[in-house]
């Protein structure tokens, strides 16, 4: 199953709803990517890719505040589900859709 793609996520966080775009790609077979959203781009760390369309990464944020994210999703065709927890906080619903690319 293909995750490759820039995918446009919607994160339900504790202090309000976050919205973020994500672009997933294969780089001679391994899975590389990067975030972007309020204002920032940051590079996906330890992203990998299991079966079932599960895809885990990490990440590094400054805004709206400065936290390491753990991001667990699962894809379904174009549509995205899952969780991004940062550190001990409570897990944040995420929903995504990927961006029509003409195919």
């Amino acid at each position: 199953m293909s995750v490759e793609g820039t995918w446009d996520l919607s994160i339900a966080t504790p202090i309000g709803t976050l919205a973020a775009a994500v672009e997933l790609r294969d780089e001679q077979g391994a899975l590389t990517g990067v975030a972007r959203g309020a204002g920032e781009e940051v590079p996906l760390r330890d992203l990998r890719r299991a079966d079932g369309g599960r895809v885990t990464w990490k990440q590094a944020v400054t805004r709206p505040m400065r936290l390491n994210l753990t991001f667990a999703v699962t894809v379904d065709g174009d549509t995205l589900t899952g969780t991004s927890r940062a550190g001990r906080l409570p897990a944040s619903r995420v929903t995504g859709t990927r961006r029509d690319t003409g195919r």
